[in-house]
């Protein structure tokens, strides 16, 4: 089926608390989608699992984005890490609610450093609250690093990228430790830190470690927005056409 709709996916982003709460979300996750061939649509954190449905009914494809630290002992994970930059409640649990929304319902979904975590932690994947504590001597992943990456053989996440390693941006601090489930491994740094997930049995689940929209365009990480985009596109087809 060729798609004939540019497709809407929904874009989450930062809750900043205050007086006034507000969304914040960078600009250059959604110029990447709109390069692409999206719309992209940015979604607050607010209402419940009812309204969550309807947006769902609505959009075609989601992009998690990347974001401040999980609560854990709000998951169950354990004790705060002192450096952790606290996620607001209100948006950890909009975010869990979205991520298990979306995989019930198929839906092509892109996680992103944080949005990756989130995907994993939400099936139960293994977490690492603080890499520089839980993996001694591991490389630096925080502040913008630039670093290699090798993709799984034969996994469908390198058949996206149609590349065996690639050079990536991190920002991060915390990370998958193990997989579950559904979930498998798609990619690891050089050091083994899991740094791609794919969702088996999915038409479209990937979450990545680093940050696609920070490397230059016309990189091979393009293609992870292209690949959603494209998978979105299909979905919004067959929703217009009437088709399962």
């Amino acid at each position: 089926m060729t798609p004939i709709a540019r497709p809407l996916i929904a874009v989450n982003g930062l809750l900043v608390e205050g007086e006034s709460p507000h969304l914040k979300l960078g600009n250059r996750y959604c110029d990447a989608l709109l390069k692409a061939g999206a719309i992209p649509l940015a979604i607050p954190p607010v209402g419940g699992p009812q309204d969550l449905e309807r947006l769902l009914e609505r959009v075609d494809g989601v992009l998690l984005t990347g974001g401040d630290d999980f609560d854990t002992a709000r998951l169950g994970l354990g004790p705060v890490h002192p450096t952790a930059v606290v996620t607001p409640a209100a948006k950890q649990d909009f975010d869990f609610n979205l991520a298990r929304a979306i995989v019930a319902r198929g839906m092509p979904v892109l996680g992103i450093c944080y949005g990756m975590q989130l995907l994993g932690v939400a099936e139960g994947c293994g977490f690492h609250q603080h890499i520089p504590e839980d993996r001694p001597g591991a490389q630096a992943h925080a502040g913008g690093v630039v670093h290699a990456v090798r993709c799984e053989a034969g996994s469908r996440f390198a058949k996206l990228v149609r590349e065996d390693q690639l050079m990536v941006v991190s920002r991060h601090h915390q990370a998958i430790a193990s997989v579950a489930g559904p979930w498998r491994v798609a990619a690891r740094d050089e050091q083994g830190l899991i740094e791609a997930i794919e969702r088996e049995g999915h038409p479209f689940a990937f979450g990545e470690q680093w940050h696609p929209e920070l490397s230059p365009e016309g990189s091979p990480h393009d293609r992870l927005f292209q690949g959603l985009v494209g998978a979105a596109a299909m979905r919004a087809t067959r929703r217009l056409v009437g088709t399962p």
